[in-house]
């Protein structure tokens, strides 16, 4: 049986109820920092005022713990991603700084290790220059046509034979 709207607890009291239990639900299910996770329970608050009539009444915190879970989980995912994007960036910078200002050793070693992947056979050549270019195995999957776990293994193999 459905309560009437009279008989439904106001968002505030629901809040007060609800809020800390919702934050601890969400700790133990996502490994984030304490602002992410408080992140997200706010948004999953702020859906549910416009999702609460569609809501049984009385299931309020399973819905907004599993909105508040999903939520936290695709904050992780952006964080890291643009975190990466970010490293990439600075690296890209330095690499910049390699090509347009190298030293004569720095060019005599770069000289050297590109004589060296020349001699690789030619699939894990392909694969190390893509690498080197800064494609990311599912680009050069797309590229190659190969799996991402035999690009891994490609090269790894190469790896080690520029090792030795």
């Amino acid at each position: 049986m459905h309560k009437t709207a009279d008989s439904c607890p106001s968002l505030a009291a629901l809040y007060a109820d609800l809020a800390p239990q919702l934050e601890r639900i969400v700790k133990a299910n996502v490994r984030a920092p304490r602002t992410v996770r408080e992140e997200a329970c706010q948004t999953a608050w702020t859906w549910l005022v416009s999702e609460r009539e569609s809501l049984i009444p009385g299931t309020e915190l399973g819905w907004l713990a599993t909105t508040a879970t999903r939520e936290a989980l695709r904050l992780v995912r952006t964080r890291r991603r643009d975190i990466s994007l970010e490293q990439e960036q600075e690296e890209e910078g330095e690499l910049l700084e390699v090509i347009f200002d190298p030293g004569p050793e720095q060019v005599l070693e770069v000289r050297e290790r590109l004589a060296e992947i020349r001699q690789l056979p030619p699939r894990q050549h392909r694969l190390v220059m893509l690498q080197g270019f800064g494609y990311r195995y599912s680009e050069i999957s797309e590229v190659t046509g190969d799996s991402c776990r035999t690009i891994d293994r490609q090269l790894l193999r190469a790896r080690r034979t520029l090792a030795g």
